[in-house]
């Protein structure tokens, strides 16, 4: 029987490392044209080929690229995943019900709105 390693995989630690080789590949700084080109090549060939997972993930991992390179630190990247996942989570339209409760840590004011999400909101960058 094989161990699920995908259950515990360590977002951080993959930003590392893929800030590590990124940097080495396509040199430092910014670059948010070219990150932004590439990511319209993918979604092109993800307009063409709709099930292809592959093509999916390359636009995951360049949006995390683009992340790091607008100054956010491995840490906060994955806090905002985990965020942006929970807001997703509540808004209307049916999609609380992929979403588990007791993982959305929300404080809802007395009109039912949300105005503080217990993941953090707070994003530092650093600097390039």
């Amino acid at each position: 029987m094989t161990k699920n390693t995908t259950a515990s995989y360590d977002l951080v630690a993959h930003l590392h490392r893929q800030r590590a080789f990124s940097e080495r590949t396509f040199g430092p700084g910014s670059r948010a044209d070219g990150v932004l080109d590439h990511i319209a090549k993918e979604l092109r060939e993800i307009a063409a080929h709709p099930a292809d997972l592959e093509e999916w993930i390359d636009v995951v991992l360049l949006a995390l690229d683009g992340a790091w390179r607008a100054g956010y630190t491995p840490e906060a990247i994955a806090s905002a995943l985990a965020t942006q996942a929970s807001l997703a989570c509540m808004r209307s339209g049916g999609g609380i019900r992929w979403c588990s409760r007791r993982s959305m840590r929300t404080t809802f004011n007395a009109r039912g709105g949300v105005f503080r999400v217990g993941l953090g909101r707070n994003f530092p960058r650093r600097s390039l």
